[in-house]
């Protein structure tokens, strides 16, 4: 990672000041350890930088945190890869921790060519789609915008839902979050949103334990869109620790998006195939908890 410097500024400070995740004694220690290099060699912290000189860290490798590697082929041809994702396995890299321990990583040992056309939470599972050509993604990418894709979830959520079929219609935009500035919720200003949502079997009493099994069929794709509909109607995922009644951030709330702890699963995904048109459909068994559990 190479960088211009700030006149006059100590090499410890500047890389503190413009990082801003580590002290300039977290980054004395870093260029003590031989991490950093000024120009053509080896940076000292208390050097005074001149314009025009260049600064360059050599991150060491880290180590990723643990996750689930094993995945299956729902589908595979020349044009498309459709896979089962884990539950707890991120789709592509992000937040400075996971590369190797990806989705895309995995599937790419297999087809180095593919593109992922859409994500999956961390902890959502089920059918991730991959394209194989620039061709076939260009038409898979244009079929998810003219919302001729359908895509169809299972999640387990608190609470009976009055109704056996309803739909919601809450508008997702960004609202505020402590530590990250803003993440996406109900907001009325926010852009529109459809979800369907069909209740497959109410289990529990009439308490605080009650909870439903319900297949959503989202005909568009925000950012958590059913972690927050159906918070939102009432019947927030169970375990979910960001989101709650109403479709907004728990008050206090400390939790980020991707933390873990509720269940939805992508099990159904249907496209016209972009070689010859006929509809491709894509299925995922879901996991255990959320199967019916009678009929």
């Amino acid at each position: 990672m190479r960088r211009s410097v700030v006149e006059g500024v100590a090499a410890r400070e500047h890389l503190s000041l413009r990082f801003g995740r580590a002290s300039p004694e977290a980054w004395r220690a870093r260029i003590a350890a031989g991490q950093v290099r000024l120009d053509d060699g080896l940076a000292t912290p208390d050097a005074r930088l001149r314009a025009g000189q260049w600064l360059r860290w050599d991150r060491p490798p880290w180590e990723e945190p643990a996750a689930p590697l094993a995945t299956a082929v729902l589908h595979e041809d020349a044009l498309l890869l459709a896979v089962a994702k884990p539950r707890g396995l991120p789709t592509v890299p992000g937040g400075g921790l996971y590369l190797e321990h990806t989705l895309l990583a995995v599937v790419r040992r297999r087809a180095p060519e593919a593109s992922p056309m859409h994500r999956l939470g961390r902890d959502t599972s089920g059918v991730v789609l991959f394209a194989r050509t620039a061709a076939a993604a260009g038409q898979v990418q244009a079929a998810f915008r003219e919302r001729r894709v359908v895509k169809v979830y299972r999640a387990l959520c608190a609470g009976h839902p009055p109704a056996d079929a309803f739909s919601v219609t809450a508008p997702i935009g960004e609202v505020e979050h402590p530590l990250l500035g803003t993440v996406h919720a109900a907001a009325p200003g926010g852009r529109r949103s459809s979800s369907q949502v069909r209740v497959l079997e109410r289990r529990g009493g009439a308490g605080a334990a009650s909870c439903a099994l319900v297949d959503v069929a989202i005909e568009t794709g925000r950012p958590h869109q059913i972690r927050i509909h159906l918070a939102h109607a009432g019947h927030p995922l169970v375990g979910d620790p960001l989101y709650g009644v109403g479709g907004l951030p728990l008050e206090g709330t400390r939790a980020l998006p991707g933390d873990p702890g509720y269940l939805l699963h992508a099990m159904r995904l249907e496209l016209d195939h972009p070689l010859d048109g006929r509809r491709l459909v894509v299925e995922c068994a879901p996991p255990p908890a959320l199967r019916r559990t009678a009929g």
